[in-house]
């Protein structure tokens, strides 16, 4: 189901047909660095990560990672949407894309297509945003967006300390 477009990119909610991309974007070195070991290496890990993540997430929330994709050829690159975790107290964006997608703009456009319909098509007032403390492209990216870094958390008793970083959707 496609979500959203922007000028240059698709984004729609991933299916078990998107296990492929999945197992290579999650095992590239930039994702295990910043994001961490999913442990996601075989098509049944994949197909697995993607419906008790993500397709759980669309039933149950509405929302969820969605597959970024070129318009043009629907060539996949990345993946960009809202996770609702335990551990925090409103939905939080996440994104990732393949290296050779940088600096190209694609991940500011579609951070900022999900944070548009997380205020007007989902009602939401505030999105989180976690980085690793060393993600120093991300931070700037959410910082372009309009997240300002809030403080640092544990999102879990034994796991390393994050950056939480918060963007109001009110309007002012």
């Amino acid at each position: 189901m496609k979500v959203l477009e922007t000028e240059r990119l698709q984004l729609r909610w991933l299916t078990t047909d998107d296990a492929l991309f999945i197992i290579g974007l999650l095992n590239d070195p930039s994702f295990l660095r910043f994001i961490g070991d999913k442990g996601v290496r075989t098509l049944e890990d994949a197909r697995r990560f993607i419906v008790d993540g993500p397709m759980k997430s669309y039933q149950t929330n509405r929302f969820g990672l969605n597959l970024v994709e070129l318009k043009p050829d629907r060539t996949p690159i990345g993946i960009c949407g809202l996770v609702m975790r335990d551990t925090l107290p409103e939905p939080d964006i996440g994104f990732a894309f393949l290296p050779a997608y940088w600096n190209r703009g694609y991940a500011c456009e579609a951070v900022q297509a999900v944070m548009d319909h997380a205020r007007h098509g989902l009602g939401m007032d505030r999105v989180l945003a976690i980085t690793t403390p060393d993600n120093h492209a991300s931070a700037k990216l959410l910082g372009k967006i309009g997240f300002h870094f809030e403080r640092m958390l544990k999102l879990t008793q034994d796991a390393p300390e994050v950056k939480l970083f918060c963007a109001s959707l009110r309007e002012v």
